[in-house]
């Protein structure tokens, strides 16, 4: 499902395109805690990702590769926000749905 709202934060450090959601998170997942994830992501807070990920998502975001960020759900759910490599879209998912 496609999210209609700014496509980028005023303190985002990347773009973050569209924003899409899949139907699990749609289902189970609150919109205000949803967005609370985004606004995270799009700040460089990587939640819970390993050391690499993490620095891969620093170098991507000097040479524009992928960004992956994961979090955990008040439900204790791990969720995964990705932002694409040419910024065009950032999708909220749980693992299990890539």
């Amino acid at each position: 499902m496609k999210i209609k709202r700014k496509p980028t934060m005023p303190y985002s450090l990347f773009p973050l395109g569209n924003l899409y959601s899949t139907r699990g998170i749609n289902e189970s997942l609150d919109r205000q805690e949803m967005f609370a994830m985004v606004a995270r992501h799009a700040c460089g807070d990587w939640g819970i990702c390993c050391q690499e990920d993490k620095l891969a998502n620093q170098q991507a975001l000097k040479t524009g590769a992928r960004l992956l960020s994961v979090y955990r759900s008040k439900s204790g759910d791990k969720i995964w926000i990705i932002t694409e490599a040419d910024r065009s879209a950032t999708t909220v998912l749980y693992p299990s749905e890539y």
